[in-house]
């Protein structure tokens, strides 16, 4: 008698599919809300500390490697702060070298002024990506420890 309750328990809808029991209260499902992409996070990560919003020690856990000093470095030129406009991300690109690794690079402009900024993203085996090299337009000076 118990198998046949549970069976006559469980209707079956027109289309095939097991239908709510009666009573039930149906939950809408919700549209999948979609996730930024690492390279959008971190260009609005570094432009944050590179225009002075945020401090360069927010970066400690999101580095790796030489980063966090090629970042302090450059942050503390102040290179992206202006008088006025807030710089903003405007445009966003990106290559795959090699599985678990992005080479991206951003346009970043506050008013008519636009600057580049590239840097390199590596996801460890903890699974989460790090920024392990950032740049901003125009040529690298020279340091003695890269010879």
């Amino acid at each position: 008698m118990h198998a046949a309750s549970v069976r006559a328990s469980r209707a079956i809808s027109a289309e095939g599919r097991e239908a709510a029991p009666r009573g039930a209260v149906r939950v809408p499902r919700r549209p999948a809300v979609p996730q930024p992409r690492p390279t959008d996070r971190f260009a609005e990560l570094l432009l944050a500390v590179l225009s002075g919003q945020r401090p360069v020690h927010a970066m400690l856990r999101h580095t790796a490697g030489r980063a966090y000093d090629e970042l302090a470095r450059l942050a503390e030129r102040g290179p992206l702060r202006t008088h006025g406009t807030r710089p903003v991300v405007r445009d966003i690109g990106y290559f795959v070298p090699r599985e678990g690794a992005i080479e991206a690079f951003a346009r970043i402009g506050a008013g008519d002024r636009l600057r580049a900024m590239a840097f390199r993203l590596e996801r460890g085996r903890d699974l989460r990506w790090r920024c392990t090299a950032v740049e901003l337009g125009g040529p690298r000076p020279h340091r003695a420890d890269d010879r």
